[in-house]
């Protein structure tokens, strides 16, 4: 069984994942309180899917963009489970999160999470040989400045306000804005982005395994 952990931004998923069946998920947002909250909600997770730490065999972690503050939380309580238990991690981008929950298409794909100070993370993506793929790295824009950028059909999904929404909505029917249920980062996609990997021996070293910041003129997200 896999343990996924996404505590990227103030929406947080855990998920148990066996490679067959989801044996538990749940997402929350939180006020800025992975600290307090994280480890009693996993416990929660564990004893309604009548399951234990015991039968956990490999980890998976988003790690980033996002917070500093949340994916220090996360990535600490993965990390330590990991070196104490002796288990497998695997890192996945958050980016990859979003963008493997949209359906496929022929048109560009952007993910974007909040970043703080009206600004948005934005990854592209393409997808091809039947998975959506990163194009190139994540950058530090705003909403109007993603709008700007559209000039052809493009799809639009993961965290965006209400405010986003409708600004993105109304600049133009290029933007095709995915629906606010395919915008949350389920904890369940992790996990079998995580499995994959892991089954093919592709893990992430605990002790070194660092989260993506975003840098916003030099400044990491709070």
């Amino acid at each position: 069984m896999l343990l996924a952990l996404d505590t990227s931004t103030a929406q947080v998923g855990l998920a148990l994942y066996d490679g067959v069946q989801v044996l538990g998920e749940m997402t929350w947002t939180t006020r800025q309180h992975h600290t307090t909250e994280l480890a009693p909600a996993l416990n929660g997770l564990l004893k309604r899917s009548g399951a234990s730490m015991d039968m956990v065999e490999a980890l998976g972690m988003a790690i980033g963009p996002g917070s500093f503050t949340s994916l220090r939380v996360g990535l600490s309580l993965a990390k330590g489970i990991a070196l104490a238990r002796h288990l497998p991690l695997v890192g996945i981008s958050t980016m990859d999160i979003i963008a493997a929950a949209q359906p496929a298409g022929t048109r560009p794909l952007a993910a974007v999470i909040q970043a703080g100070r009206k600004r948005i993370a934005l990854g592209w993506y393409q997808f091809s040989e039947n998975r959506w793929q990163a194009q190139g790295e994540v950058k530090s824009t705003t909403v109007d400045e993603l709008a700007d950028q559209i000039e052809h059909p493009t799809y639009v999904a993961g965290e965006l306000t209400s405010e986003d929404r409708s600004r993105l909505a109304r600049k133009r029917a290029n933007i095709l804005l995915a629906s606010p249920m395919h915008c949350v980062r389920r904890p369940s996609i992790l996990a079998d982005l995580a499995w994959a990997r892991w089954q093919n021996n592709q893990v992430d070293e605990p002790a070194s395994l660092a989260p993506i910041y975003l840098h916003v003129e030099g400044t990491p997200i709070p």
